[in-house]
């Protein structure tokens, strides 16, 4: 984690295993990785990578933008709208929200979470 300006290639850059809670998969066998590449001081901001392999999973949101680098997925949020995001899409989450991700190839992204 660096606290200077950077930059960072999000398609090669190296994550470590995230593991899920066994409660959150649905289907599949899915695995996810990530790495937080900042943090604000209070730990209330978060900026990262975060990718998973294909399955379905539910979760709990936080507040977050993403960006889509590769890989696609169906994200369904409970009472509300279900989108399909692949390469290049932004997506914004609300915190709270629950969603369910059909994840149809293993996708990476880039988030910014505030908590």
């Amino acid at each position: 984690m660096t606290t200077h300006s950077f930059a960072l290639h999000i398609p090669d850059a190296e994550l470590e295993p995230d593991p899920l809670a066994p409660a959150q998969i649905v289907s599949g066998t899915p695995e996810v990785t990530g790495k937080v590449v900042w943090e604000s001081a209070d730990g209330r901001q978060l900026r990262g990578i975060w990718q998973i392999t294909p399955g379905v999973v539910t979760d709990t949101e936080a507040d977050e933008l993403f960006v889509v680098v590769s890989g696609s997925a169906t994200i369904e949020v409970e009472g509300g709208a279900t989108f399909i995001v692949g390469p290049g899409d932004m997506a914004v989450l609300r915190a709270g929200d629950r969603t369910t991700w059909t994840v149809h190839e293993t996708l990476r992204k880039a988030y910014a979470i505030n908590l």
